[in-house]
């Protein structure tokens, strides 16, 4: 289980596709530093292992009680991550320092592999440089796991060959590609269609075959189906035109096979697109910086808040979660979907369409595609859930 804790709003930059829509300040509702203390507390009510704590923001280091709070996460025992911004605030000895207390990891944001691109998506001239420079130190210098977390945009998308290439030139543990989800700053002249990301996920596959970076998505778990399908279809002797990838997948394959060489013959380097078939709500909560409790950090569906009611509590008792957690109740075609226990669809990207967490999500392309009765009883043979047909799917 993850909880992510959005610890503040305050963060120095600007980005096009904020979901927090991060200020230059704190807001003054934010949880106090004994508030923020009890959520920890809180944690640690679940059961061991507890529930791994990703502080995030706006910027972590614009909290100025950050370093308290981080230590005393991992004296209670809870696995620590941090998600902080690329901006003056975090240098080098800071991150030397992050290793040192004891915290276990650090997700970085690049989203293109120009200049030009990733500043542009930032707002701040000079970021891109920086955030490679960080990204070499993290795993040259200090050795610490590292996630680069792309958003995956109209502006970026044909660059998603080159940041694989840079982040697995740097050593980068994993590579998780958010799916844009339209809330906050995001606005839909950035988003993709459900033809596009379908290619993306299917590009994804393919990059998952070269070297140890583990490539995961974000909002977008019918990658887990595509996964699953193009391993089948591979084993069959089939290619990816099997899955009705279109133009912008070749694009990114040509590509990614300019920078790495031909796409490797045989299963992907990582067996299963990882991620256990969490989903909003489903092994993964998230905590606004004023303790209100929604499914995840893209789906402002208000389930709690953890200065009435224990984090805890919430998750486990929910009446809207415990709905969530169940793909039954999402409406078609995502709730008929044979897939629908490992993907489910986006809740956040239902919402944000149809102001309904339980609606389909409008991104996924394969109620559309007529899959070989083959093909299907294959990728479901090993879950035990071969369907009685394969209509509907």
């Amino acid at each position: 289980m993850l909880v992510f804790w959005e610890t503040t709003k305050a963060c120095k930059l600007v980005c096009k596709h904020c979901r927090a829509e991060a200020i230059e300040r704190p807001l003054p509702d934010e949880l106090s530093h004994e508030e923020a203390l009890a959520l920890i507390d809180q944690i640690t009510e679940f059961s061991k292992p507890y529930p791994h704590l990703i502080m995030t923001g706006g910027d972590v280091l614009m909290r100025k009680d950050f370093w308290e709070l981080a230590e005393y996460s991992i004296s209670k025992g809870i696995r620590t991550l941090v998600a902080p911004s690329v901006t003056p605030l975090l240098t080098e000895e800071k991150i030397k320092k992050m290793k040192e207390i004891g915290i276990i990891g650090m997700s970085l944001s690049l989203d293109g592999a120009k200049p030009e691109t990733h500043d542009s998506i930032r707002g701040i001239p000079g970021i891109f440089k920086r955030t490679v420079d960080i990204m070499n130190f993290v795993k040259k210098e200090v050795g610490m796991f590292l996630q680069i977390n792309t958003a995956v945009m109209r502006t970026n998308v044909l660059e998603l060959p080159d940041v694989f290439k840079l982040i697995t030139d740097a050593g980068v543990d994993a590579w998780e590609v958010f799916y844009l989800i339209l809330t906050g700053r995001a606005t839909r002249e950035l988003d993709l269609t459900k033809d596009e990301y379908w290619d993306v996920s299917n590009f994804l596959y393919d990059a998952s075959k070269y070297g140890k970076t583990t490539i995961r998505t974000t909002e977008g778990p019918f990658f887990r189906v595509v996964y699953r399908l193009r391993t089948v279809l591979e084993e069959l002797g089939e290619g990816p035109e099997k899955l009705g990838v279109g133009g912008l997948y070749w694009r990114l394959r040509e590509r990614l096979e300019e920078l790495m060489g031909p796409v490797p013959e045989g299963p992907p380097k990582q067996k299963r697109a990882p991620s256990a078939y969490t989903r909003d709500g489903y092994g993964i909560i998230f905590v606004a910086y004023n303790g209100d409790v929604y499914p995840s950090g893209f789906l402002p569906y208000k389930v709690g808040n953890v200065r009435e009611r224990s984090l805890k509590e919430i998750y486990q008792k929910s009446e809207a979660l415990m709905k969530i957690r169940d793909p039954r109740n999402f409406k078609p075609p995502c709730g008929t979907c044979k897939f629908n226990f490992m993907c489910g669809g986006s809740r956040a990207r239902a919402y944000a369409y149809f102001k309904d967490p339980f609606g389909h999500d409008p991104a996924c392309k394969l109620p559309e595609l007529e899959l070989d009765p083959r093909v299907l009883e294959e990728a479901l043979k090993p879950f035990g859930r071969a369907p009685k047909s394969y209509t509907n799917v």
